[in-house]
């Protein structure tokens, strides 16, 4: 193993210039996000909306968002209004609240936390009994983030021929110790929306909590069924869901870190809180896991909201929904290739029968852009923001060159694996 050779602290300052120049060094290898060489981590809508964005995130760079109800009233009246905004999004009944979080993890780590401590309201706790989730096999790996650190256990439901969740088979994975069913809108590997509806149904008759994860479609999906795409319904609508996990800074197009979590009552936001009593300070309360937040990402969620409002949301529903169909007609005109599943929203996840797409995706490496994979079954995967827009004709061209070569058997110029992290 070569261990990495450790640097040492600065002995000294150094200017702007110096520093600037450093860093422009150090981030020459990195991908060119700007000309939509990644299929995630960035998301992007237009010039206007980033700027915006970033402005109001800099002009609160210094404040905490954590005193935003004892000392920065502006930034927690900022924060209200944004949990507001989802409420009505979402269908919320009136007493309904929700927390503004640095990302989905948290969020469905908060509402993983408030189905655990409902659950043992209502059949206490018992030594040696360990609770469980059932979710769909697509459910994000933040679920098993949150049953590693509060030692669930999790039980993976297959899927329908759409690669939607089974409901009869979540069903039969059900027992005394289940807290917890998940849905997905749109889950993360291939793109489409859980059937929210039947799950609902589920939980209503066992009593169980649902947590829908609209981590990456809650605040585009309703834009796209108001421009009459049809996609399925996911929200508060339905009765059996209890809380939701949605992601300003995915297609919400906030700077990140910015997320929102949504309960159905006022009790359940109190389950989901982390309460201190017993140091010399006195209480320590808080709706997040974490304690100090940045203050520029409530601002900044805050402007963008009302900077693109209904119409430019629906704008931008519209383009994405535009966009994906015509790079889904490119993928489908390739022989041998097929998507995997038809999108509800941006993400696409194809792959072929009759050539290795982890070949294939080297191969597009080696051009410059960044492979995302899915291993089951085995396929790319995009991510698609409007970046994605300009180019897709050098997108499909190398794809279509990739798939030519692996098909004459040319070694792929870069071994991918699939991975997120």
């Amino acid at each position: 193993m070569t261990l990495h050779k450790r640097r040492q602290f600065p002995s000294h300052g150094q200017k702007w210039d110096d520093l600037q120049s450093r860093m422009r060094e150090v981030t020459r290898a990195d991908t060119d996000w700007r000309r939509g060489r990644t299929p995630l981590f960035v998301f992007f809508n237009d010039q206007e909306t980033y700027e915006v964005g970033r402005n109001a995130f800099f002009n609160f760079f210094t404040e905490n968002a954590l005193g935003g109800g004892r000392a920065f009233f502006g930034i927690g009246q900022m924060e209200k209004e944004v949990i507001d905004c989802g409420l009505d999004l979402f269908h919320a009944p009136s007493d309904a609240g929700g927390a503004f979080t640095n990302g989905g993890t948290e969020s469905i780590f908060l509402a993983v936390k408030a189905a655990r401590d409902f659950h043992r309201a209502r059949h206490g706790r018992q030594r040696g009994r360990q609770l469980n989730i059932v979710m769909p096999d697509t459910a994000h790996a933040a679920f098993d983030k949150s049953a590693d650190v509060m030692d669930l256990e999790l039980r993976r439901a297959p899927l329908d021929a759409s690669r939607r969740a089974d409901v009869e088979a979540m069903r039969r994975l059900i027992d005394d110790n289940t807290m917890l069913l998940v849905g997905s809108a749109p889950c993360y590997p291939h793109g489409v929306t859980d059937p929210v509806e039947a799950i609902s149904d589920l939980a209503m008759e066992t009593g169980i909590w649902l947590h829908v994860d609209a981590c990456v479609g809650g605040w585009i999906l309703p834009f796209f069924k108001r421009n009459g795409r049809d996609v399925p319904d996911f929200d508060f609508r339905f009765p059996g869901v209890r809380s939701i996990s949605a992601d300003l800074h995915k297609f919400g197009f906030c700077p990140k870190p910015a997320s929102t979590v949504f309960y159905r009552d006022q009790t359940d936001i109190e389950r989901a809180m982390f309460v201190a009593d017993a140091w010399p300070s006195g209480t320590f309360r808080t709706k997040t896991l974490a304690g100090t937040r940045p203050a520029g990402s409530v601002a900044a969620a805050w402007a963008v909201l009302h900077h693109l409002g209904d119409e430019g949301y629906r704008q931008a529903a519209h383009r994405l929904a535009s966009m994906t169909d015509a790079y889904v007609k490119d993928i489908e005109s390739i022989g041998g290739m097929k998507l995997w599943a038809r999108p509800d929203m941006s993400i696409i996840n194809f792959g072929s029968d009759d050539y290795d797409m982890n070949a294939v995706a080297g191969r597009m490496a080696g051009r410059g852009w960044l492979p995302a994979l899915t291993r089951r079954p085995k396929g790319m995967h995009l991510m698609m923001s409007l970046l994605h827009e300009p180019v897709q004709a050098d997108f499909m061209a190398d794809l279509r060159t990739s798939v030519s070569e692996v098909k004459n058997g040319q070694t792929p110029q870069t071994q991918v694996q699939a991975t997120y992290g």
